[in-house]
């Protein structure tokens, strides 16, 4: 079998000590993280590099050895989607997951994280960025509630978004289907 993407949960806020288990494994695996705005510790004044999102990793393994390694770990569970009247494990092709890592993996304070429930992909036109660190990502960019203007969406189906700062247009290619 393959090495595949599986979008997982680490129970109870738990993903960076389930990723610490799976990388001394030598299993691959992805916590979006994110600085937290400035906190008091201390007295002192300080940003906390924390998971973006609670609970969910992203694991880069054969299913066998998760499944295998799940025993050990019992709070690392498989985020599942219905088909064929029973749950399979969600799996993230691999272009999708490259791009979300080269969005998210540089931490910064610029990205909104995004439940598939809020947002439409309807409404925006599809894009593909030019030049700069994220060239050749593929997005929608669309108007996000809260936010001024448009930004550029990358939607990992079902699972979560990511709303990136806002980009200049000479920077967008519209996608012809």
């Amino acid at each position: 079998m393959p090495l595949q993407w599986f979008a997982m949960s680490a129970t109870f806020r738990r993903e960076l000590k389930a990723k610490t288990l799976l990388e001394n494994a030598g299993i691959e695996c992805f916590v979006p993280m994110k600085y937290m705005p400035v906190t008091k510790r201390n007295g002192h004044k300080s940003k906390e590099l924390v998971p973006a999102v609670h609970n969910l990793i992203f694991v880069h393994a054969r299913q066998g050895d998760v499944q295998e390694l799940k025993r050990s770990i019992a709070y690392l569970q498989w985020l599942t989607q219905p088909y064929d009247g029973r749950n399979i494990p969600i799996i993230v092709p691999d272009r999708d997951m490259e791009q979300f890592i080269k969005i998210t993996g540089d931490s910064n304070g610029q990205l909104v994280y995004l439940h598939p429930d809020e947002v439409d992909l309807q409404k925006g036109t599809p894009i593909r960025i030019l030049g700069g660190p994220f060239n050749g990502v593929e997005g929608t960019f669309i108007k996000i509630h809260g936010h001024r203007n448009r930004r550029v969406v990358v939607m990992l189906k079902g699972i979560i978004g990511v709303a990136m700062a806002e980009i200049t247009p000479d920077l967008l290619e519209i996608i012809r289907k």
